[in-house]
């Protein structure tokens, strides 16, 4: 059994698996109930208007400003669409100013989002851990590359990290996003950055603002 309400009306629908009568034991007409009517264009647009303007626009590119310089990104919304969407939510609540990067290791990559600073922080814009999504055409053959971090199989949040070098070990273990593109200079001098023996950089390195562009 199924109960429904409906969509600003005041009544409310019992659905089950048997089919009506054409006549109850207590008389009266077992038809369908005739308020089951077909939303009207009106009704529909609404709908429509209303989950629009809900949709997280997906952007194809994003410039993060650091305090040490800017870095462009090519994101990828057609091969990992529900991290290029949690990233972009996040980015237009201003989740992500202010944050520092957390953990940088040479010839590796360079690690932020974390607003708690220590790596165990943060959260997706669902508020819960989301899927990994792993496209064929993506890997991590090469430096630069936008990548969730996480826990384990679908834990990702809302820490990424971006590569310095080839990391194929991380292939299918790390949903891939997006890709340095400029300001891949910003990135080498955060990667060569003195840290503790956290791997976290000793003189906060922040995190401005993040642009999201088409």
């Amino acid at each position: 059994m199924l109960i429904c309400t409906a969509y600003k009306r005041s009544r409310f629908f019992i659905f089950t698996t048997l089919e009506p009568e054409s006549e109850t034991s207590h008389g009266h007409h077992g038809d369908r109930d005739v308020l089951n009517e077909k939303p009207t264009r009106e009704e529909l647009n609404l709908a429509l208007s209303v989950a629009s303007a809900n949709a997280v626009q997906l952007a194809k590119e994003a410039t993060i400003h650091t305090t040490v310089g800017d870095v462009k990104l090519r994101l990828f919304p057609n091969e990992a669409p529900k991290a290029v969407e949690n990233f972009c939510g996040l980015v237009r609540k201003g989740y992500y100013d202010g944050i520092i990067f957390h953990r940088v290791i040479p010839k590796f990559m360079i690690q932020t989002g974390d607003p708690l600073g220590d790596g165990t922080g943060g959260e997706s814009l669902w508020g819960r851990n989301f899927e990994d999504e792993f496209h064929p055409k993506l890997k991590h053959d090469r430096p630069y590359t936008l990548s969730m971090a996480n826990a384990g199989a679908n834990t990702n949040g809302s820490q990424f990290f971006i590569t310095t070098v080839p990391t194929p070990w991380l292939d299918n273990k790390h949903t891939i996003f997006g890709r340095a593109v400029a300001g891949l200079d910003v990135i080498h001098s955060i990667e060569n950055v003195r840290v503790d023996k956290t791997d976290k950089p000793l003189d906060d390195i922040k995190i401005v603002g993040i642009d999201l562009g088409n």
